[in-house]
């Protein structure tokens, strides 16, 4: 069965078993299902049931389900809990996992969360909050395992066991002085195979790989892959260890971040809601701007033609491939923008590599401009000529159109390249200038060119 068939499926029973009131029996096919599941299963229910369901649920994983659910069900929620019941929830959840409800949530919301939560995550959430949004410092958690140099692995072993449970992950220790200035890490692994009188600094990897707390989380992110990291230690500008930083954490910046890319590539301000969840005003109100400019840009495209009306009247076969040629550019230039955006967000390119980017764009678009030149040259004169039967289309014409696709899938492909990594280099998103904005430009460029072409072989 399909995960959205088992979804859909245990939707239906818990609808089914709220009805008739068979608590004893949703509960127990809630237990055996991850947090994320029973989240989504929550979010899929009426809001009145969701706050029935989340009762039947152990503590532990009542904590974790929380977390998982959208912003507007938790806000529910904790209006509709009791003092103790959202002290319980808070007990459960880890520092950064808080922070970022915290974070979600109206004042009058945190201010409560704030009263009732234990005064050590009361003044963690406070520090995290305390950094700008999308930086390391906010992303990160202050609870971790630190060690010093002069424990044995057997002492290690001891504040593990006695910290574990109030920790995110211990996979990975960190190494600090008197200072609390990071040293080094060590790995549960590398205790594990040590002798228990070893100490940590004959174990330990003395060049960790740490992020600052002002450093951008998509910096960040790009280092958790490089490096295959599972968590990151977080320092001050004074190299004092301060927190962690974890994989589930940065995943969900990937996540946003691609996103966000993908809304502004597809001309549309970013949003962190749901498709679903998103209301018809939100979501037009999240793509007008990009139309009303990209509608009123392209009055210079109406100018153009009507510039060449008198060419138009000459030779009216010419108006039947204007669609299409605008469409080639178009498509030619978001497909360079697309991998230029890409090599651009991975680091693989920069300013200094402009002249290698536009001498291979160049070659791309010689090769791809020919080859569809010479395929629309045939399909012209076999099929627009001779099946068709349309005498309007000569040789002369078709060489026009064929001629107009090089020079326009050359001068788009080279636009699509350089204008995000000029975008980049001024401090602009590249993903603004990607395929709404290239494609607009090109629209003009390639009848400039169209038109140009026509009138110096037609002379019309």
């Amino acid at each position: 069965m399909y995960p959205e068939e088992k979804f859909y499926r245990l939707t239906a029973i818990a609808e089914s078993l709220l009805k008739q009131k068979q608590y004893a029996q949703l509960r127990g096919m809630l237990l055996p299902l991850e947090p994320a599941d029973v989240a989504q299963l929550m979010d899929s229910l009426s809001g009145e049931s969701i706050p029935l369901l989340f009762r039947l649920l152990p503590e532990e994983l009542a904590g974790e389900v929380f977390v998982e659910l959208t912003p507007e069900h938790q806000q529910q929620l904790i209006n509709d809990f009791s003092n103790s019941e959202l002290r319980a929830v808070l007990d459960e959840l880890y520092l950064d996992d808080a922070a970022d409800i915290v974070e979600e949530m109206p004042p009058d919301v945190v201010r409560r969360i704030l009263a009732h939560a234990a005064p050590e995550m009361r003044t963690g959430i406070n520090q995290i909050l305390n950094y700008p949004k999308d930086s390391a410092g906010a992303l990160m958690t202050t609870e971790l395992i630190d060690l010093e140099q002069s424990m044995t692995v057997s002492d290690c072993f001891q504040r593990i066991r006695r910290e574990a449970e109030n920790v995110e992950t211990i996979d990975v220790c960190y190494v600090v002085d008197a200072g609390r200035r990071l040293t080094g890490f060590v790995t549960i692994r590398a205790l594990m195979l040590a002798a228990y009188e070893d100490t940590v600094g004959e174990i330990m990897d003395d060049d960790p790989i740490s992020a600052v707390t002002q450093e951008d989380q998509e910096s960040v992110a790009r280092r958790f892959g490089r490096y295959d990291l599972t968590a990151m230690p977080v320092v001050d500008t004074g190299g004092r260890l301060v927190g962690i930083i974890t994989a589930d954490d940065v995943m969900d910046v990937m996540q946003e971040e691609t996103t966000e890319d993908i809304q502004k590539m597809a001309g549309m301000l970013p949003s962190e809601t749901p498709y679903l969840r998103s209301g018809v005003r939100q979501i037009s109100a999240s793509r007008l701007p990009w139309l009303l400019l990209l509608m009123l840009s392209s009055t210079f495209t109406a100018q153009i033609i009507s510039s060449y009306e008198d060419a138009l009247a000459a030779c009216m076969v010419l108006t039947s491939f204007i669609t299409m040629l605008s469409d080639t550019g178009g498509n030619s230039g978001a497909q360079s923008s697309a991998e230029i955006i890409r090599a651009l967000s991975l680091h693989e390119i920069g300013i200094r590599d402009t002249g290698r980017v536009l001498w291979k764009e160049l070659r791309v678009a010689l090769l791809s401009g020919v080859t569809l030149a010479v395929v629309n040259f045939g399909k012209m004169m076999l099929v627009d000529r001779l099946l068709m039967s349309n005498p309007a289309v000569t040789v002369t014409v078709a060489l026009v159109v064929s001629l107009t696709i090089i020079v326009t899938v050359v001068a788009a492909k080279l636009l699509g390249a350089l204008f995000p990594i000029l975008a980049n280099q001024v401090g602009l998103d590249p993903a603004v200038l990607a395929s709404p904005f290239i494609t607009t430009v090109v629209d003009a460029l390639s009848l400039l060119i169209y038109f140009g072409i026509a009138v110096l072989l037609l002379h019309i």
